[in-house]
């Protein structure tokens, strides 16, 4: 029988056995928002094994003299991570996907400054060939 990484089976005492660490530390780590669990029905706390490595590591960091805070705030931006890279991976599996990958395509500067696809190797169209020469008495002029 397999039991899902993510699935809420523990209760707090045998969470905090499986941590090494006493109940009212997760109690205490739950109201701080550090390692929250689910809750049962009967609003009890049910710990994954996700939640019991996180524990552990909160353990590792708070003897390295890491503070509450400090743990808080490093597991939020590991969440961070992870939810980014999870983000790449799907737009990188949306490219995958694509018919025309967008590395076929090149981008320009049209020449109402809008920005126009073109295809390898064409060019956008060229402006006016008027350009602004500036005159040493202050005025100015076009030449072609």
């Amino acid at each position: 029988m397999d039991i899902e990484f993510d699935q809420p089976i523990f209760v707090i005492s045998v969470a905090a056995e499986l941590a090494d660490m006493h109940p009212q530390t997760l109690r205490q780590y739950d109201r701080l928002g550090i390692v929250s669990p689910s809750r049962a029905p009967g609003k009890s706390r049910r710990y994954s094994q996700r939640d019991v490595n996180m524990l552990r590591e909160v353990q590792r960091l708070s003897q390295e003299g890491v503070s509450l805070e400090g743990i808080k705030r490093i597991l939020q931006l590991e969440n961070q991570v992870a939810g980014l890279q999870r983000r790449v991976t799907e737009l990188t599996e949306e490219l995958g996907r694509r018919r025309q990958p967008l590395d076929s395509r090149i981008f320009a500067a049209g020449a109402a400054g809008d920005v126009v696809t073109l295809s390898r190797g064409q060019r956008p169209r060229a402006r006016s060939q008027a350009v602004v020469v500036w005159r040493p008495h202050g005025t100015t002029g076009t030449s072609k």
